[in-house]
């Protein structure tokens, strides 16, 4: 029997955790939190800090394969167990995706249209961007911004006086797209091929992921050009293992956002709503098995549950109703806006989960 390491013990390892098991694979999770998620199933523990270096030695040496669960493990310690052990993903995909003005020039070079960017680091460097690009323009911190944290839309004077403070660390300018909607493209590749998840539309609340509808209503043209580029940007990056890619759509044209190498928040939809799911498959890659081309099963919403969701959610699991799947992370403690569960609602469209469901959330 095959065992998986996870650096990283939350909900995505958690369900990294419940996927392997399906599968017959054994994991091992390794989180500074006594309580992660990901140790309520994972086969064995290690409590330690993710640049703890003896701790992911013995991860690996441990492990068949290894994988990350979020995008800010320290490369410092990672990049030398890459040269030891079996990390199949590696750190290029990692590395490519924790500054944002390394990922956007990677993205422009391998295919993809991105918003017109500059670097940032003063006043004057942003004010003088700020007259090539214009406004409305978005600030964003180059590293370890996510959900809406470290960036700030400007679209007045009074704006960038307020968004100065981003500038304690190195930042970003990026061209203020007016898109009609976003999307998530997930995909996972072994080498040899490339499969990609029915693209799903997201709807975001305060910066951060509120819903999915799949399918998302994309034209034909539109959908095959963006999986096209997509996997032709994982081809040409050598990128292996799982990658998530958020795009902006307007009309016939997209734009490269931000990516992910690890599951993605708007893909958990796909354990009950397509064939096989965004986990399932990056644990097949992990182990060496062949991918399976997942396919849609039905229109299906999932709903993220934040923690001002979660006794409504609790109410929902509680109702058992088919088609209604529930997932709650076990956190042990619970805020607003952190995210605490997801529900899945197969065979559901958007009119129909605002028409019967959107009451009942905050």
């Amino acid at each position: 029997m095959k065992t998986v390491g996870i650096i990283g013990g939350g909900q995505l390892g958690l369900m990294i955790a419940q996927q392997a098991r399906l599968l017959g694979v054994r994991t091992i999770a390794l989180d500074p939190a006594a309580d992660a998620p990901a140790f309520a199933v994972a086969d064995e523990r290690i409590v330690a800090a993710y640049d703890d270096s003896a701790a992911l030695e013995e991860l690996c040496r441990r492990s068949d394969a290894v994988t990350y669960e979020f995008e800010n493990v320290p490369g410092r310690v990672l990049i030398p167990l890459c040269r030891r052990y079996n990390i199949p993903q590696g750190f290029r995909p990692l590395y490519d995706s924790q500054d944002r003005l390394r990922e956007k020039e990677n993205a422009r070079a391998n295919g993809f249209f991105t918003p017109e960017y500059a670097a940032v680091d003063d006043e004057r460097s942003l004010r003088a961007t700020v007259e090539r690009i214009a406004l409305p323009a978005v600030l964003k911190t180059r590293t370890l911004g996510y959900d809406g944290h470290g960036q700030q839309v400007l679209r007045t004077e009074a704006d960038i006086e307020r968004a100065l403070p981003l500038l304690a660390v190195p930042c970003i300018l990026e061209e203020f797209i007016a898109f009609d909607y976003e999307v998530s493209l997930v995909m996972v590749a072994d080498g040899e091929r490339v499969v990609t998840f029915p693209v799903g539309r997201n709807v975001h609340r305060d910066g951060i992921l509120d819903l999915c509808f799949l399918p998302a209503g994309m034209e034909d043209g539109v959908l095959a050009r963006l999986r096209q580029v997509g996997e032709r940007f994982m081809a040409q990056c050598g990128y292996r293992g799982i990658l998530a890619v958020e795009v902006f759509v307007r009309g016939d044209r997209f734009w490269f956002n931000e990516m992910a190498p690890r599951p993605h928040n708007s893909g958990h939809w796909t354990i009950e709503g397509a064939t096989t799911n965004q986990f399932r498959e990056l644990v097949r890659f992990l182990v060496g098995e062949p991918l399976e081309e997942p396919q849609i099963v039905a229109p299906t919403v999932m709903k993220n549950i934040l923690g001002q969701d979660l006794a409504e959610a609790e109410k929902i699991a509680a109702e058992r109703r088919p088609n209604v799947h529930v997932h709650l992370y076990g956190k042990s403690e619970s805020r607003p806006k952190r995210k605490m569960g997801h529900i899945t609602f197969v065979g559901m469209t958007p009119e129909e989960y605002a028409r019967d469901w959107a009451a009942r959330f905050v």
